[in-house]
């Protein structure tokens, strides 16, 4: 019977992955992985330039003292012909090497386990609500909810994680999508459009409930405070029109500039307290 893949979080980087065994130390994906073993052969670059650095210090040292024999033997015996003496004298090089293995510690845990444990036969039971860095510290008191956070993703980095799910037929009760934030800094408002309803039509294949986060206000200069109003109201319009829903956070943080962190962008600890009462919500109200 052939093996069948089930949906790993890398420890390292949290992007989802498939394998068909994960060992009791979690999984580590192959570009992290490699992270590792690039560091540590830094590590061990870096002991060695140490060596010949100490290296070159005694050859340094050694040679000071033979100058100085040299100068105190030349002013009290008469120069003689090294070739009469018959003697050599060999120096040998003393090296203080000191070998430093070190490793780079690999936190091991696995903060998506629920993904890989929770019964795909009962998708009634589970929600999912993935997003960027927004929703970071959101914490919602609903059974069953999973909140997956992807520092710095926009809206292709939220559909690839759900197509590693999609492609093991996991199904969830409802599904939230956060994101935005990311999108509008590259100033291609048509394509962030177009990106946000490709990952909602992938969303609606995996639950019958696909609800979408709105953003929040954003301090951080006029430009993309108006992106992601315009953004907001389109949203808004088109969310209505596709059977998904909205939750509007922008008019919970509107003139709210103490419900954000000092980079007026990431919620403080009362935005993100408000932003998962605005979650729980519509997830506890939204139709199934």
């Amino acid at each position: 019977m052939a093996s069948i893949p089930i949906v790993v979080t890398c420890t390292s980087c949290h992007m989802f992955s498939l394998a068909f065994s994960v060992s009791g130390e979690g999984f580590t994906c192959d570009k992290c992985r490699e992270v590792v073993r690039l560091t540590e052969k830094i590590l061990e670059l870096e002991s060695r330039i140490q060596s010949l650095f100490e290296d070159s210090k005694s050859v340094r040292t050694v040679e000071n003292i033979l100058d100085a024999s040299n100068v105190s033997a030349h002013s009290s015996v008469p120069v003689e012909n090294p070739l009469q003496l018959g003697n050599f004298v060999t120096v040998r090089r003393h090296s203080r090497r000191t070998k430093h293995h070190s490793t780079v510690p690999i936190k091991v845990s696995n903060r998506f386990a629920p993904l890989s444990d929770a019964p795909t036969e009962k998708p009634a039971e589970s929600a999912l609500v993935i997003g960027d860095s927004i929703v970071r510290n959101v914490n919602i008191e609903a059974p069953a909810t999973i909140v997956k956070c992807l520092p710095g993703a926009r809206a292709p980095d939220i559909k690839s994680n759900l197509n590693v799910l999609a492609k093991t037929n996991r199904k969830f009760n409802k599904i939230v999508i956060h994101v935005s934030t990311n999108d509008v800094r590259l100033r291609q408002s048509e394509i962030t459009k177009d990106n946000i309803k490709e990952v909602c039509e992938l969303a609606k294949t995996m639950s019958d409930t696909v609800i979408f986060s709105g953003p929040l206000t954003a301090y951080r200069g006029d430009e993309i405070y108006s992106r992601l109003s315009s953004l907001n109201g389109w949203l808004s319009e088109w969310c209505l029109q596709n059977n998904i829903d909205f939750i509007n956070n922008w008019k919970s943080f509107e003139g709210r500039p103490d419900l954000l962190k000092r980079d007026g962008l990431h919620p403080s600890w009362d935005g993100v307290s408000l932003l998962s009462r605005n979650l729980a919500h519509s997830l506890n109200n939204a139709k199934v």
